[in-house]
This record gives structure tokens, C-alpha cells and sequence, in this order.
């Protein structure tokens, strides 16, 4: 259900508030692709998720093919004071301290601009609380001198009792406070809190009008956005707009095992065997041990996760999203017949698993843009069961699990054992649960030594990279 959205236009920009929105449409000029790289600024108080958001936007954005790096200025300024005392540090007046956070926020920016031009990064985002203008400022002059776009990220919260869990949650496992009572903790971090508010100058939206910018008010109860500038910034914006906080868990299960499982061949539609359909009963009994309230289920459109479901006695949504990869001519073929039939597509993919698209099929990145809104959806649910497949499994993993393209195509997802991932502060916790049913297995290890003929290495010259 879409909720009301308002909107204002200022000068030829867009500037939009919106409250609990599910989508925002930008205008039509906004480019389609970005070749500046952007630098992602936080700004807020201390325990307002600014670093939980900062991890979050680096995950998605490496997911989805955007080369993305944070920079936490606290860790600068952990490296450069080993033992932190106590609150007093971070006073306006302590002038020795004060020049120690300036020269980790320069070192920080100097690492930024490192990674733009070696390491050919797109993406930076700087997590730190930025909460005066003079330090904007700077970061403004940096970016206009090197030509990089800057989008700011302002979280602001004035709940007590948000503040008040941010605190328990992420501080009590701080490297600030290791060895430290919690309660001792957490006032000593209230202190802090207050040593910025002197000086806190949030984003104005006159004075600050032709910034780009979000602000984010009590952890997604509303939204105000600025000045967008490119399609990279409005994926952005569309993302913060769908993740939350909310205590949950999301449950990942591959479908039970299939007949053509059975056989070693990939692909296809068919029904579970008979370990599968006893596979699909044990799931029934293991989610209901879990005794989750409101639990949403989701299905692919091929019979083997519908009827892997179907035992849950539940509604279940199906996604054509969720599909399998399409294996295009090598559709219901086992490896060896792939090997025989298509050698040289066969060495192709183990060249390059994650980019390689199968003739008339699909590429594990082509998978990946096309679960996007599957993760958007899973970021705005609450507790979810997903019934998938193994590369469709595997992509959602590495989504939450922060793993790079090249590890993506080899996580092992077992047949016959459901994933419980539950988010925390700045991760996701993993527990496994292999519930008892033998079945075959379908894992593919990376090959160790991969021999190519001169054509096929031509070939691997030639293979497109799919956006």
C-alpha cells in the first residue's frame, strides 16, 4: 500500500517529503548513469544509525555492481588514540583532541580520494557525524576540486527510547568500551552525545538548498529528499527508503529435492522427489516450532517450491522473480552433458561463473538485478520464509552475508536445510538447520585448474559484461 506523499518543487529540483512511502518517482532528467564518483556524507549525532546505515549502503551498492568502500573516521581515530578515557575527548574546547579528529578526518578524506583514482572505487561512503558546517564545508571543497558529486545523509532522531536502544545495541560492543561496564558505558556515550549537540548545526533547508541530500527523521518515519542529481543518488534514495529496523528474522530454504535433481540435471520444472516431499513436510513442522507471528511466505512460479509450500497450510505469494536461473540451451543437462556438447561454454563459465550467461539464458549478475526488488521487498517485511532455488539462494546470501561477485556462485546451499538469518547492529547472524532428510548434492566446487584452448581464450575476450 503506497501512504500519501507530498510534494514541493524548489527552483527546477525536486524536493520531496515523504512518510513511511514505499516508491518515489524522480523526474525524467535524471541520467541513467553516473561517471563522477560520488561521495556518500553522513551527518548526525552520535547513535542516530549512521553507521548502520553507512554498512548497509556499501553492501547493497557492492551487490548490485556499484564498486562501493566506507570510511569510519572513528576507526582513524581508534588507530591514532589507542585507549579511549572517557567523553571528554570529544569536548568542543579540548583543542589537542580537536586537532586529532581533524587530522583522522583528513586522513580519512586523503583514503577516499586514494580509492577513486587506484583502486577505480565509484562509490565512498564517508561515515562519520560531519555535524558541523565548517566540516561539510571542507569535504564540499574536496569534492569540488576533484570533481566528485557529494551526497549527504542526514539521520535525525529525537526519540528517547530509539536513542536509548541505539546505545545498548551498538556501543555495549564498541572497541570503545571493551572491558567496560555497560551501564558505565552508556553514560559516558550520553556525555558524549552532548558534547556534539554544542556544536551540531543540522542541514538547513535554505541555506543548504542546492546541496543533495536525504534526511532520514526517527530511524524511516519520514523522509525529506533534495536535489538529486544522477540515477546512481536516486537508487540511493530508493533503497533508505525500504530498510528499517525492526527485530525480525527472514528464513531461506531451497525447495525439496526434485526429480531432476535426482538425475544431475540442471534446470527445469520438475516435482520433488519422494526425500523432497518428505523434506517439504519436515519444513512444515520446523517452521512451526519457530512460532513466528505474521510470517509472509514466498514462493518462485516452478512446482518444486510451490509444493515445497504447499505443506506449510499457509498463503504463499509466488515471485517469477525467485525463478531458477535460466540455463538457456543447457536447460535439463547434466555437467557432463554440458561439457560434451558445449566445451567451450563450458570452460567459458568456469572462467568467469558470476558474469558468464548461459546462450539464450541468464548470468548469475543478471540474477542479481533481477532479485533487486525481491531485497527491497525483504528489507521493508518483517519475519519472511523464502522457498527458492540454489542460484537464487545464493544471491540473496551473499546480498546479506556482504560476500563479492566472485564468491557468490560457490556458497553452499545445501538441499534440505533452512537459513535463519536474523539482522543485528552491524551484520547479519547466520543459523543453519539441516532438518534430517538425506538428499543428493548439487554443489559445484570451484575448479582448481582451469584448461582452455586458444579459441576459448579469444572467446573470453570477447564476453560482454551485463548490466
Amino acid at each position: 500500500m503506497l501512504h500519501a506523499v507530498s510534494i514541493t518543487f524548489l527552483e527546477t529540483q525536486e524536493r520531496v517529503t515523504l512518510c513511511n512511502c514505499v516508491f518515489v518517482s524522480f523526474s525524467a532528467s535524471v541520467p541513467q548513469f553516473c561517471n563522477s564518483p560520488t561521495v556518500i556524507v553522513m551527518v548526525g549525532l552520535p547513535a542516530r544509525g549512521k553507521t548502520y546505515i553507512s554498512k548497509k549502503l556499501t553492501r547493497y551498492l557492492n551487490w548490485i555492481g556499484v564498486p562501493t568502500k566506507m570510511f569510519n573516521v572513528g576507526q582513524y581515530r581508534r588507530e591514532a588514540v589507542k585507549i579511549y578515557k572517557n567523553f571528554e575527548f570529544f569536548k568542543p574546547d579540548n583543542e589537542e583532541a580537536m586537532r586529532i579528529r581533524k587530522a583522522c578526518a583528513a586522513a580519512a578524506l586523503k583514503d577516499v580520494s586514494a580509492y577513486f583514482t587506484k583502486e577505480q572505487g565509484q562509490v565512498a561512503v564517508f561515515d562519520a557525524t560531519n555535524t558541523t558546517r565548517e566540516r561539510r564545508a571542507v569535504i564540499i571543497s574536496l569534492a569540488k576540486e576533484k570533481g566528485y558529486k557529494v551526497f549527504f545523509v542526514e539521520s535525525i532522531c529525537d526519540d528517547p527510547e530509539i536513542i536509548a536502544e541505539n546505545i545498548k545495541q551498538v556501543k555495549s560492543g564498541s572497541p570503545d568500551y571493551v572491558d567496560r561496564d555497560i551501564d558505565e558505558a552508556m553514560e559516558d556515550f550520553v556525555q558524549r552525545i552532548e558534547c556534539y549537540k554544542a556544536s551540531y548545526m543540522p542541514i538547513d533547508d535554505e541555506k543548504d538548498r542546492k546541496l543533495s541530500y536525504i534526511k532520514i527523521f526517527d530511524v524511516g518515519s519520514r523522509y525529506l529528499v533534495n536535489r538529486v542529481q544522477d540515477h546512481i543518488q536516486s537508487r540511493i534514495v530508493y533503497y533508505l527508503m525500504n530498510i528499517h529496523v525492526t527485530p525480525r528474522s527472514i528464513y531461506l530454504s531451497r525447495h525439496g529435492e526434485s526429480e531432476l535433481n535426482l538425475l544431475g540435471r540442471i534446470g527445469g520444472d520438475s516435482g520433488l522427489s519422494p526425500r523432497g516431499l518428505k523434506y517439504a513436510n519436515a519444513l512444515a513442522d520446523f517452521i512451526r516450532s519457530q512460532k513466528i507471528t505474521d510470517l509472509k511466505v514466498w514462493t518462485s512460479h516452478m512446482k518444486r517450491t510451490i509444493q515445497t509450500a504447499e505443506t506449510l497450510g499457509v498463503q504463499y505469494e509466488q515471485w517469477k522473480a525467485l525463478n531458477e536461473i535460466d540455463a538457456g540451451v543447457c536447460e535439463e543437462l547434466t555437467y557432463e552433458e554440458i561439457q560434451e556438447n558445449f566445451p567451450e561454454e563450458f570452460a567459458l563459465r568456469d572462467q568467469d561463473k558470476y558474469r558468464y550467461r548461459y546462450p539464450k539464458g541468464e548470468s548469475y549478475e543478471d540474477l542479481v538485478h533481477r532479485l533487486e526488488p525481491v531485497i527491497m521487498e525483504l528489507e521493508r517485511q518483517e519475519n519472511v520464509l523464502v522457498v527458492c532455488h540454489q542460484a537464487v539462494m545464493r544471491c540473496l546470501l551473499a546480498y546479506f552475508l556482504d560476500k563479492p561477485a566472485d564468491e557468490l556462485p560457490y556458497l553452499r546451499c545445501p538441499l534440505h536445510t533452512v537459513l535463519k538469518l536474523t539482522p543485528i547492529a552491524y551484520g547479519c547472524k547466520v543459523e543453519s538447520y539441516f532438518l534430517n532428510i538425506e538428499a543428493v548434492n548439487t554443489h559445484r566446487e570451484r575448479p582448481t585448474n582451469v584448461n582452455i584452448n586458444r579459441d576459448t581464450e579469444e572467446a573470453l575476450q570477447t564476453v560482454p559484461d551485463h548490466v
